[in-house]
């Protein structure tokens, strides 16, 4: 077995010219160099400290938003700020790019510290401020809307001296939108009367792009700050969608209460206003022919769910699962940050990053399983063998890979025992860097599969017809043509987890757009046989989760269900955001005392249930 050459990582020092501009002086950006906003001091911020929490929300609101704007055309300013268990997210990508002979190399850096200094450094990249109201938190997700079509600052009302708005109304920025009246007095009613607004003026009349939209948090973060991570505000991620001029909301998938932050709102206000987005993105998108791509997740630690002290009706996962039949349903996916890993940062600075155009994979061959002992001299798959698959995932969010591989990817263990890395693919828009990192530094034993559901995350039960909610057309074949250069991009021939989720169980042509770009495998919750094929794509209903918080715990699951379904002797389980170290504790168990249990790698799992499949 191969280890992975990981890239050394330079000290700061060793590859980055860099100087802090003095309090006084705010000379031009020069040619070349990057601008590095510091806001790292945020981390240490106590959530009880309301002043304190507003500047977090303030400071980053306005960097996010200034870096969606000015990194459009180049990586010009880069933040510095999402931390986690294992260290400094941005200053661990920065590292290894800017290494000797990575594209980063020799970038000078400017270090300010202060988002003010910052907009007054790239001053002619902006035209000035939208201004938002803090007693009607939805447009906080407008402004940033806003933001992006009319290349504004984000900056909330608060005329406190000394606060940023005041701050930037003593610079003379001027104001070109008011969300919130000169006075302070609120211009919106409503959560709905904000988005019905914005529907109309922003996205109805064309000023959005339709192939992106975000579902991120609002202000309400600020009432419940410690339901999450610390910087699960999220706001760090809205840089890559201002800079696409996405349309922002954060709006309740149910149709059965109210919005659990709008209590006296009307019941399915958020459902109803939610359908009529996603119906106009649809019809912009050449009736469904591009898929919308949604970056976020539902908000399930805020709001509703029946989390902790939310007050909703329904479940996490059921509000995961009702969101994603909803979007599906009008052709759009989600590129899913969710918590407790679900901030990112710097994706409009490393959207620029040079992909290479392929990332081929090899698959198994029938005398490389021969050689094994897996396949019998006449070809037949040895039955006395029981042959085991986990998935590793989800890596269905840009956020998530773009925040574990620290600690993940980079694990000593990796390249000891096969693993099945599954990846959407799409992450590359805003990560392409961490897909890179991983494809090049990939050993013999790390092979990559798609994560669910594909190119993006949605239900395809919902792309089929009868589709309940929208009664839509049947969005099956756009969605392989969505999915297979993506696929083909890099070397995906598996989906490794399709999750069905609240949507019906794909028919014989759901599978067959499956096998157009999937043709090696797909794995669905729902099927109407534990293992088939449909145009020689073998398909394995999963479901099964060996997720265990101990190696060994996890061991006895894989063995206990080893002793069932005998007639198929293949075993798939479901594993989410563990170590190498753990997939190895897993293997090494299960080897002392099983010898019958065979722990496959992708190809070969996928492979030998083909050649099963066609006896």
């Amino acid at each position: 077995m191969v280890l992975a050459a990981l890239i050394a990582l330079p000290t700061i020092a060793s590859c980055k010219p860099e100087y802090t501009i003095p309090e006084s002086k705010l000379p031009e950006l020069p040619e070349g160099a990057v601008l590095w906003l510091d806001l790292t001091r945020l981390n240490s911020v106590s959530h009880s400290d309301t002043t304190a929490l507003h500047k977090v929300w303030d400071s980053v609101h306005i960097a996010a938003t200034l870096q969606g704007i000015v990194n459009r055309d180049g990586p010009i300013i880069y933040l510095d700020y999402v931390e986690n268990e294992w260290g400094n997210a941005d200053e661990y990508w920065w590292e290894i790019y800017s290494a000797p002979g990575q594209w980063l190399a020799g970038r000078q850096r400017v270090t300010v510290y202060d988002p003010v200094k910052a907009c007054d450094m790239l001053r002619d990249k902006i035209e000035g401020l939208v201004v938002y109201d803090p007693k009607v938190p939805a447009t906080s997700c407008l402004a940033s809307t806003v933001a992006g079509v009319e290349n504004l600052v984000a900056v909330r009302y608060d005329p406190t001296p000394g606060s940023f708005y005041t701050r930037f109304m003593a610079r003379e920025y001027p104001v070109k939108v008011w969300l919130v009246n000169p006075d302070g007095t609120s211009r919106f009613k409503s959560k709905t009367d904000v988005y019905n607004w914005a529907i109309e003026n922003y996205l109805a009349a064309g000023k959005c792009d339709p192939g992106y939209a975000a579902y991120y948090i609002d202000q309400f973060w600020m009432k419940e700050p410690g339901s999450a991570a610390k910087n699960h505000h999220q706001l760090s991620n809205h840089d890559y969608f201002v800079g696409k001029k996405a349309f922002f909301f954060d709006l309740s998938p149910w149709n059965d209460e109210a919005a659990t932050d709008d209590p006296r709102g009307v019941v399915g206000g958020d459902y109803e206003t939610m359908k009529r987005m996603l119906l106009e993105l649809y019809r912009q998108n050449g009736n469904g022919d591009t898929f919308c791509h949604i970056g976020g997740f539902p908000a399930w630690p805020f709001k509703y769910t029946n989390s902790r002290q939310v007050g909703g009706r329904h479940k996490p996962t059921e509000t995961e699962w009702k969101f994603a039949e909803i979007i599906g349903e009008y052709n759009a996916f989600h590129d899913a940050d969710a918590a407790n890993y679900g901030a990112l940062a710097n994706a409009s600075f490393w959207q620029h990053f040079p992909l290479q155009e392929k990332y081929p994979q090899k698959w198994v061959t029938r005398e490389e399983l021969k050689a094994k002992g897996y396949l019998l001299p006449d070809g037949k798959v040895d039955r006395s063998k029981r042959y085991v698959l986990l998935y590793v995932g989800d890596y269905d969010a840009a956020a998530w890979i773009y925040q574990t591989t620290p600690g993940i990817w980079d694990d000593t263990q990796r390249g000891r025992v096969p693993m099945m890395w599954s990846v959407s693919p799409i992450l590359a828009r805003r990560a392409p860097q961490a897909m890179h990192y991983m494809w090049t530094h990939a050993t013999e034993n790390d092979y990559f599969a798609a994560a669910d559901n594909g190119a993006g995350y949605l239900n395809p039960g919902s792309l089929e017809t009868p589709r309940n909610i929208s009664g839509l057309p049947s969005g099956m074949a756009q969605w392989a043509a969505h999915c297979k250069p993506w696929y083909e991009r890099f070397g995906l021939t598996v989906s490794g987890f399709v999750i069905d989720g609240n949507a019906k169980m794909m028919t014989t042509d759901g599978f067959r757009a499956y096998a157009s770009f999937s043709p090696n495998g797909v794995v669905p919750q729902r099927a109407p046989a534990l293992c088939q094929m449909v145009d020689n794509m073998p398909i394995f209903r999963g479901g099964a989760s060996a997720g265990a918080e101990r190696a060994s715990d996890a061991a006895d699951i894989i063995r206990e269900a080893s002793k069932t379904h005998t007639e198929c002797p293949f075993y798939w389980f479901r594993a989410v955001l563990k170590t190498p170290s753990w997939y190895v504790n897993v293997y090494d168990n299960l080897a002392r005392s099983n010898p019958e249990i065979v722990w496959t790698s992708g190809p070969e799992f996928f492979e030998l249930m083909r050649c099963y499949l066609e006896e």
